[in-house]
């Protein structure tokens, strides 16, 4: 008998673990029945639905009219409802269900599964436990039980199979959805489109064309229109469809997203195709001819959307064209004729046209009224590669009212669609032009008073008659003298815009030439001459024309180094100047000569680029003037302490030498084992002071005539004491050290990190020599004077920073290029002047490094060449020579 209870009952009562595994078979065979119940009712469902997608996609409903597509629509959705009500009987299988099934399937006789749910009949101890062992081993079997796959035998309930006929049927509408006239799933639920019917004597050409800066080719639209996905074009391209045969005009339309319809009109420069035929058949062949015109369509493509057209249609996805980026490189800064150099980066997708610096004043009057327009600063954009490029203009403004007020500086980046893109804005003090007279620079403020707003003309005709007070006393050459009252008279009668600018440049000249003479004419000269090669290299100019240019750059250059070396003749040689610090005419020469060459050869590119350069180079030289003594004093404290400093390295460099020789005699003869080989050493004697006061270096240096080395006879603790010795010598070298950095302090520099840590690692080397150890005293020894090098590089650059800071901004100009950071006027590295510190700005030695280094090697060779006696001597050779 079965109990209505669904507890644990059998072996499932003391086997938990079988009862979970019966319960999700139990589980898995319910499943298994109710989708075997589900899968004959679908059929017809599914089969409702193929029906639909065929139609749809076979284009049925986009071909028959409005009413037959709504009642095709309805049938189909009251088969679908249909088609649905036997789902109604649908009901989840019981667990005896389950049980019956998995015990059928799986070929269980004695039902393994129903009988732990059995009672015996009779209730003893003895048939208890023959029961309960019966269940155990029938729930054993349980494990293997498989639920299996649902066997819904839907052949029995589809005899004819035909079942598949909305399978193939499905399969082929799919098929021919994908060709142009198959159809879509929304046909039923959308009216049929209009039908245009498509006349086979008209025929279309039509193209894309883009935008010529993009670079690429233009795109032909194949002639039946077979384009599944919409075609990727660049924006602001043009679109040309041209039309031809047929009886009657074309209709072309554009389609944009949102549906609205743009007819593209017909350009006026269409031709006949076809001339008429003459004599007595012109009449009849007139309308023909008409007929036969071929029409042209043009529009601009700036949005996406759809050309129509003799009943064919191609779909565009329009590329927007983004605006360009530019931005700062750097700050801007100043050059030493005071150019305003400006180093920045743009980016656009098809590359920037033009770009330019707005500079505007940062404090305006909205009431001034200014002589002259704000200033202008093209940006030089390199011709390739302007998608994404790095650049550096200098350009002179000196010259502008603004020079030396604070302004506000943007940088304007223009693509070939006329898009813009701008960098934030920078501000700074717009570089002026330093005066060394203050005359000069007192008729400069003049003109930038009056020039800056006009209305202030009073207020510069005071300045002026300022200046001429007591001119025995301020002006001490007559000439200038006379300019000034000239310039008074014409400020004076100064009346409109045309006479105000020819003030303003008069007393501009006059300021020039108190501060340079003949050379501020030159160079102005000159900088036109570059700017006008610039423009002409930037619009393609012929060749005869660049060489006329060419002429023009190189009589103004030869004019303005003229000026240049009859100011150097009277400007003596500055302590920090030597001969590479002239600028040579050869060289001059031979960039133009590559600059013509470039442009004649077509790679106007390179030529602008070296002109560039040639103008930042013309831009950071500076005119020679001689130095004021405070000046001149701080360059002679600084030489002096480059000069100790110097002199604290060759002594650290010598002591660490002695210290390794010493260290591997004491090595050597600790390895022998040798004993004491005498208590009286010389190098004791040569490690302190003579009996006579003689210096150390000197006994040491008669020793070695004598073709002896004094440690050669030293005993191993001799040899221990003698490093002791070389205690106080590092001590008084950590001092000097010490005494230097207080001296840079006095001098306003600050001591590098590398002077410190050296200080620290000479310390350390001195306890180490205190103690006898040699070998981590050289290791000392030789951090501290890495150490030393990198704040003796720290110290040069300070120095160097301070001396541009006087050259371009100071009162006193000197011969030479500043911000030049141990390079010449052309740019090219120096040699190397003074203590060579280690800096490794230079990878590549000169030829004066190279003939020491050869003649180092050549000594090294001829001593080991001679067989030295020691074994220690010959090994530290061989190493030196890199040859062991």
């Amino acid at each position: 008998m079965t109990s209505p209870s669904r507890q644990k009952k059998g072996a499932f009562a003391f086997r938990p673990s079988l009862a979970r595994l019966v319960t999700t078979k139990r589980l898995l065979a319910r499943i298994v029945l109710f989708f075997e119940q589900l899968l004959p009712p679908l059929m017809p469902v599914l089969s409702v639905i193929a029906f639909y997608l065929s139609a749809s996609w076979f284009g049925l409903f986009r071909s028959v009219p409005d009413w037959l597509r709504i009642l095709l629509l309805i049938a189909f959705a009251g088969a679908f409802l249909v088609s649905l009500l036997p789902f109604r009987t649908l009901r989840w299988p019981r667990i005896a269900e389950a049980d019956r099934m998995l015990e059928e399937r799986n070929g269980l006789p004695h039902q393994p599964v129903t009988v732990q749910e059995d009672e015996p009949a009779f209730d003893t101890p003895f048939g208890r436990a023959l029961w309960r062992e019966h269940q155990t081993r029938m729930a054993e079997k349980i494990a293997a039980l498989d639920a299996g796959l649902p066997r819904p035998d839907i052949a029995a309930h589809d005899r004819f199979a035909l079942r598949a006929v909305p399978a193939l049927l499905l399969v082929t509408a799919f098929g021919y959805s994908l060709s142009i006239n198959g159809g879509s799933i929304r046909d039923a639920l959308q009216a049929a489109p209009e039908q245009v019917v498509s006349d086979p004597a008209v025929r279309i050409d039509a193209w894309v064309t883009p935008p010529s800066y993009t670079g690429r080719a233009p795109i032909y639209l194949t002639a039946d229109g077979s384009e599944q996905a919409p075609i990727g074009i660049p924006q602001f391209s043009g679109l040309t469809v041209r039309v031809s045969g047929g009886k009657t005009a074309e209709k072309v339309v554009f389609r944009k997203a949102n549906g609205e319809a743009q007819d593209i009109s017909v350009q006026a420069d269409t031709k006949p195709q076809q001339t008429a035929a003459s004599g007595s058949e012109q009449p009849t062949a007139a309308p023909a001819s008409q007929a036969l015109v071929a029409q042209t369509h043009m529009m601009k493509l700036q949005e996406n959307g759809a050309l129509e057209v003799n009943g064919r249609r191609w779909s565009f996805e329009v590329l927007p064209d983004k605006a360009p980026e530019i931005a700062f490189d750097g700050l801007p800064k100043r050059s030493v004729n005071g150019a305003l150099e400006i180093a920045f980066t743009v980016k656009d997708d098809y590359g920037v046209q033009e770009a330019h610096a707005e500079i505007v004043p940062v404090e305006t009057d909205p009431t001034a009224t200014p002589l002259y327009p704000l200033p202008e600063y093209r940006l030089d954009i390199p011709r390739r590669n302007a998608r994404d490029a790095k650049g550096v203009t200098s350009r002179n403004l000196t010259e502008h009212p603004l020079a030396g007020k604070r302004v506000r500086i943007t940088l304007v980046a223009k693509d070939a669609a006329g898009q813009t893109g701008r960098s934030p804005p920078y501000e700074m003090a717009l570089p002026s032009r330093p005066f060394n007279e203050p005359l000069a620079a007192a008729v400069a403020e003049e003109r930038q008073v009056f020039a800056l707003d006009t209305r202030k003309m009073p207020q510069a005709i005071a300045l002026n008659e300022a200046l001429t007070i007591r001119p025995e006393e301020t002006i001490p050459k007559l000439t200038n003298y006379l300019l000034l009252k000239s310039a008074l008279a014409r400020m004076k009668l100064a009346r409109g815009e045309d006479a105000l600018k020819d003030t303003a440049q008069y007393l501009w000249e006059i300021a020039l030439g108190m501060e340079d003479g003949d050379l501020s004419l030159a160079e102005r000269k000159l900088r036109e001459a570059q700017q006008n090669l610039a423009d002409a290299l930037d619009r393609n100019a012929p060749d005869a024309e660049i060489k006329k240019l060419m002429d023009e750059l190189r009589k103004a250059m030869q004019d303005y180094m003229t000026e240049l070396a009859q100011r150097m003749q009277n400007a003596p040689m500055q302590p920090n100047q030597n001969a590479q610090n002239i600028l040579r005419q050869q060289d001059l020469e031979r960039m133009m000569d590559q600059i013509e060459n470039l442009a004649r050869s077509g790679n106007r590119d390179a030529a602008q680029q070296m002109l560039s350069e040639l103008q930042r180079m013309m831009n950071n030289l500076q005119a020679g003037r001689p130095q004021r003594g405070q000046q001149s004093q701080e360059n002679s404290e600084a030489r002096k302490q480059i000069d100790k400093l110097g002199e604290i390295l060759r002594d650290q460099q010598k002591l660490m030498e002695q210290t390794f020789r010493l260290d591997q005699q004491l090595r050597d003869r600790m390895q022998r084992g040798e004993p004491d080989m005498g208590e009286n050493d010389p190098l004791l004697d040569e490690m302190n002071p003579g009996e006579n006061g003689e210096p150390q270096d000197q006994q040491q240096g008669q020793q070695g005539k004598e073709g002896q080395q004094p440690s050669d006879q030293m005993t191993a603790e001799q040899l221990r004491e003698a490093l002791k010795h070389l205690r106080a010598q590092q001590d008084a070298l950590g001092k000097q050290l010490g005494e230097l950095q207080k001296s840079l302090g006095e001098m306003g520099m600050k001591p590098g990190p590398g002077f410190g840590q050296a200080q620290r690692e000479m310390e350390g080397a001195g306890r180490e020599l205190g103690q006898g150890r040699g070998q981590p005293a050289v290791e000392g020894q030789g951090r501290a004077l890495e150490a030393l090098r990198q704040g003796a590089r720290d110290m040069m650059n300070q120095m160097m920073q301070a001396q541009q800071g006087q050259q371009g901004q100071g009162p006193n100009g000197q011969v030479g290029q500043g911000d030049q950071n141990g390079r010449d006027p052309l740019g090219r590295p120096r040699r190397t002047q003074g203590p060579d510190f280690g800096d490794n700005s230079v990878k590549v030695p000169d030829e004066i490094d190279v003939q020491r280094a050869r003649e180092i090697l050549d000594a090294i060779r001829e001593k080991l060449g001679n067989n030295p006696p020691q074994e220690m001597e010959r090994r530290y050779l061989e190493r030196l020579l890199d040859i062991q």
